[in-house]
């Protein structure tokens, strides 16, 4: 019987993920698969979910909506930030990405969004939240947890 992956296995995988537009967010190509443990919320819940069941050699493609990959877009995650204290030494462009700290210390990736006289506009939505994802997946090695033997 033939392994298939199951919650606390780990899996190398190789991935190719696209938008529904077709445009390429992220590949493995290139480089060394990617490596998890199912069902541990390294990887985004469609993600796991789409291995789940698959076996070494298995090809798939699965569809992840927006709330099982980055979530939506949330407004309150878009900030208008003083110019006034931006940091003298940083030329702020549209596009460019930052990290923030929160109140409790956390490093907030932030990207400028748009640049007024008054303020810089941050966004702090992960670049893909509210977007669709399609993955092509292909699991390369599964290795499971040893079952455990009880003795009599």
């Amino acid at each position: 019987m033939t392994q298939q992956a199951k919650k606390g296995d780990k899996v190398k995988v190789h991935y190719h993920g696209r938008l529904d537009d077709g445009t390429t967010f992220d590949s493995s190509q290139g480089r060394q698969p990617l490596e998890f443990e199912v069902g541990s919320g390294m990887v985004i819940k469609g993600f796991d979910d789409g291995v789940t069941g698959m076996s070494v050699g298995d090809k798939k493609t699965i569809s992840i909506p927006a709330e099982d990959a980055y979530g939506e877009r949330q407004e309150e995650m878009v900030i208008e930030f003083p110019r006034s204290n931006f940091p003298p030494d940083i030329e702020p462009e549209v596009g460019m990405t930052l990290n923030m700290h929160s109140e409790n210390g956390q490093e907030l990736p932030v990207t400028i969004t748009d640049i007024n006289e008054e303020a810089i506009i941050l966004d702090a939505n992960h670049p893909l939240a509210g977007k669709d994802l399609i993955f092509d997946i292909e699991l390369v090695d599964l290795k499971g947890k040893s079952p455990l033997i009880i003795m009599p």
